[in-house]
């Protein structure tokens, strides 16, 4: 699956409702396949882009607290 370039411009970006107006957030934006993910600070940025099925997974193993640091 080629990844496709999104315009941030184009994308509904939400960040998590308890971050605060501080500006130190991460904001996630997504279509059916894709999700972007940017640093709330900088948002002239694509941000990075990975599948939405990967992005699923990375929740799941976080909320779970199954994360691991080997590849």
């Amino acid at each position: 699956m080629n990844r496709p370039t999104l315009d941030p411009a184009r994308l509904t970006w939400r960040k998590a409702s308890a971050s605060s107006d501080q500006g130190a957030c991460v904001e996630v934006a997504h279509d059916v396949d894709w999700v972007a993910v940017r640093d709330s600070k900088d948002t002239g940025r694509r941000g990075l882009t990975v599948a939405a099925s990967a992005f699923a997974a990375f929740l799941e193993a976080a909320k779970t607290g199954t994360l691991s640091n080997t590849p």
